[in-house]
């Protein structure tokens, strides 16, 4: 039977014996990586034991080091109040490999099993360009979903539409005045843009088309069936459009239930408000008082009695809670709506639904272009459609002038050129802002994208060429004892860690940062060891099964942010 263990475990766990006052986690968490490891591979501190064993943290530490006679230990060493720990390369490359090979996808856990996360991402507009500003929100709740599912969650993927309002009343009166079917076939989305901007010039001049708008929309919302008819079309069209930059990007949804969906279900919001008397008269319109959480009044019904933003969102978080039982619903959208969800999580609070704690907003930073903010009105905007698809052709050129042979050139192209803009997006903190440049993003020698696709691209190469199939028995330690080596079987080890720790802090990026630190670290290991023109047939096998493992790793770690490993570049 294979026990696995990670190198910090088996550490943690000799030092748990030696220290019997604390349990394995919080050894776990106590232990350090220290910032040189020539100073060692693990680091315990002892400062906080001193009130509890009564005694000198540097004596402590001489008494932890003293116990720790282990071989699996190379040396332990006490220096001042800490225990400085180097393990054995043997048993770091025999610990490492029990690890990795005990589970069929390393890394993944069934901690969610029976749990639904619903996630609330992308949430187009209809009838509105699909631009880059919306690629954050797309790309950071795919991976999020991505990662939930690999511990084992039920994830539910929610494209919350942008599909009522006022605009669509607008819209049905510009397409009537100016448009015709055959135009807005023709020209799709931008055809829609076009009417939309020419309303507000001509609203300008002519008051009176708000109130047609108006007017138009309430006729919609009491289903009279041609503004019906015009307004389903519209979204359709919208949604076979926008399908072509999903379908680019990978990414799936499992309901496209938008704001209109809820409009049936904003009555029994209003009456369950009314009913726990939250409901005040604020200049005729409804609203529910905040001040006593120091937030502005969410605002339920405006004074003509029609239904809001944050009324549809109270409707659309009853329904999920009931139709799905979620363990959480995960909305995420740009930081400046912080405020928005703050209120209408406390409105459900407020309402006694204890599950209001299981809500939870994932704000990200905005993005922009060198050459400044995005702007539809100032014309400083790139539609998605065309980055992604100019990204492809740039990739495609690269790899014409460094490997004009390659098969499928038009697949691997779309690959890297795509996965270059998610993982350009994907490699910060998503709270910070994103500033979009083609020479970062298509570098194949920087931290990106196609650098960590390149190095996968090399490791799969020499499998490919040695025929090699994996056989943990192979990997022997003293084969792969140099730093080289022992750095790659660090950094995997630390993957299901990662994995763990993106998903509790719901940051892809600690994904992407992660290919990047294992894709550096065999790059170093291939231009340090030769694999194929090793010593002896040992070794060989030794370094082919770590280059194995990198495969592995790399493939899954780029698949969690929604990128693809071609195995050929």
């Amino acid at each position: 039977m294979v026990i696995r263990m990670t190198i910090k475990e088996f550490v943690a766990q000799k030092i748990q014996a030696a220290v019997p006052e604390l349990d394995l986690n919080t050894v776990m968490g106590m232990l350090e990586i220290p910032p040189d490891k020539k100073m060692a591979d693990y680091a315990f501190p002892c400062f906080r034991l001193a009130k509890q064993l009564r005694k000198a943290p540097a004596l402590i530490a001489k008494d932890i080091a003293a116990a720790l006679t282990d071989d699996g230990f190379e040396k332990v060493e006490a220096v001042g109040p800490y225990v400085n720990m180097f393990v054995n390369k043997v048993k770091a490359v025999e610990l490492v490999t029990a690890a990795f090979t005990a589970q069929e996808n390393f890394g993944s856990s069934d901690e969610g099993k029976g749990k639904t996360i619903v996630l609330d991402y992308s949430s187009i507009n209809i009838a509105k360009p699909f631009h880059i500003g919306h690629l954050r929100t797309t790309v950071i709740g795919n991976s999020i979903h991505k990662l939930y599912r690999y511990l084992g969650y039920d994830t539910v993927r929610v494209n919350h539409l942008g599909d009522y309002g006022t605009q669509f009343g607008k819209l049905v009166v510009a397409y009537r005045k100016w448009g015709n079917k055959e135009l807005v076939e023709s020209q799709g989305i931008q055809g829609l843009l076009d009417l939309y901007v020419r309303f507000h010039a001509e609203a300008k001049e002519n008051p009176a088309l708000d109130d047609e708008a108006r007017a138009t929309f309430t006729a919609l919302e009491h289903g009279d069936p041609e503004i019906y008819a015009i307004w389903k079309w519209f979204v359709d069209l919208s949604l076979k459009e926008v399908s072509k930059v999903y379908e680019l990007l990978d990414v799936q949804f499992d309901s496209y239930n938008g704001e209109s969906f809820y409009m049936d279900k904003v009555d029994g919001v209003v009456q369950a408000l009314k009913e726990r008397n939250l409901l005040e008269e604020s200049d005729g319109a409804m609203i529910v008082d905040l001040s006593a959480s120091d937030m502005p009044p969410c605002l339920v019904l405006k004074k003509d009695g029609s239904s809001l933003y944050h009324t549809r969102d109270l409707a659309a978080a009853m329904y999920r809670k009931n139709t799905y039982d979620f363990h959480k619903c995960i909305y995420v959208t740009a930081f400046d709506q912080g405020l928005h969800f703050a209120q209408f999580f406390k409105v459900l609070e407020m309402m006694g639904f204890e599950w209001s704690k299981d809500l939870i907003h994932v704000p990200y930073g905005l993005v922009s272009l060198e050459s400044g903010k995005l702007s539809t009105r100032g014309g400083n905007v790139v539609f998605l459609k065309d980055l992604l698809d100019e990204a492809i052709a740039k990739t495609k050129q690269i790899i014409m002038e460094k490997n004009p042979e390659l098969e499928n050139v038009d697949e691997v192209a779309k690959q890297v050129g795509v996965g270059a803009v998610i993982f350009n997006d994907l490699f910060n903190n998503r709270i910070k802002d994103v500033t979009f440049s083609w020479n970062k993003v298509l570098n194949f020698d920087g931290e990106t994208g196609p650098y960590v696709q390149y190095t996968f691209a090399r490791a799969s190469s020499i499998l490919r060429k040695s025929g090699y199939e994996f056989n943990a028995e192979d990997i022997k330690g003293e084969q792969l004892s140099d730093e080289y080596a022992q750095d790659i079987l660090k950094i995997i080890e630390e993957f299901p860690m990662k994995v763990k720790e993106a998903a509790e802090r719901l940051e892809p990026y600690i994904i992407t940062r992660y290919t990047v630190s294992l894709a550096s670290a065999f790059n170093k290991f291939y231009h340090e060891n030769s694999i194929m023109n090793a010593d002896n047939e040992e070794t060989k096998k030794a370094r082919l099964a770590l280059t194995k493992m990198v495969t592995v790793v790399l493939k899954q770690g780029l698949s969690l942010i929604g990128v693809q490993a071609p195995e050929k570049m």
